[in-house]
């Protein structure tokens, strides 16, 4: 795919970087030239100088051809004016625009533009390491039936099982982050102090779900 992203700030440049390693093309547009250092020499994609939201500017970048679009400047409103001329415009079916106000961010995801609040998202997750409970609904399918969540997993749940935890509380673990990386456990693998458990789960069982790992196993050594 071809992936066109406005800002070459940490964020896009990381994000270029990540994309082109994952074999896609990709184009980087900045008013600031100097900014394309941030890229690395080895960075095969385009470099293009210009306001992100200016419709030649996105052609130069192959917006025409491009699968998505990422808005990651340091501009709120540049973000989302580039990311809805990108939408509207050309038609491109998977644009994100990063936005510092959250207020604005809920606005702008009312008006169709996925968005991603940074200070929010920030402060969202030092909470949910600092204060864990319950059940953080990371996507829900389309018919709003089912979810994928982290959810907090009580100590005593350690040492045990995918396999038991999974019959106990009737989900599907989906993945695990150990360490700081994600794994796709089997049914054998153990919970370890430390790792977050990704689920799938039924949207209506959520409240029983977060009971359920908030208890523990029904058995000690079950």
């Amino acid at each position: 795919m071809h992936i066109v992203i406005m800002g070459c700030g940490r964020v896009g440049a990381a994000l270029a970087q990540t994309l082109e390693q994952q074999g896609h093309t990709v184009a980087v547009i900045d008013q600031d030239p100097t900014a394309f250092r941030r890229l690395g020499s080895g960075f095969g994609g385009r470099r293009v100088t210009g306001v992100g939201f200016d419709q030649d500017t996105l052609r130069e970048a192959g917006i025409e051809d491009a699968g998505a679009f990422a808005a990651v400047s340091s501009g709120d409103n540049s973000n989302i004016i580039a990311a809805r001329v990108a939408r509207e415009m050309f038609s491109i079916e998977n644009v994100a625009a990063r936005i510092y106000d959250p207020r604005r961010a809920e606005v702008y995801q009312r008006l169709g533009i996925p968005t991603v609040a940074t200070v929010r998202w920030t402060a969202d997750q030092m909470l949910r390491r600092l204060l864990p409970s319950g059940a953080e609904p990371l996507w829900r399918d389309p018919s709003g039936g089912v979810q994928l969540a982290e959810v907090h997993t009580t100590p005593s749940w350690i040492g045990h099982k995918i396999s038991t935890l999974q019959e106990e509380t009737g989900v599907r673990v989906a993945f695990l982050t150990r360490l700081g990386e994600a794994i796709l456990p089997s049914s054998q693998t153990v919970l370890q102090e430390g790792d977050l458990v990704h689920v799938m789960m039924r949207t209506d069982e959520i409240a029983k779900v977060e009971e359920a790992f908030a208890q523990g196993p029904e058995e000690d050594g079950h």
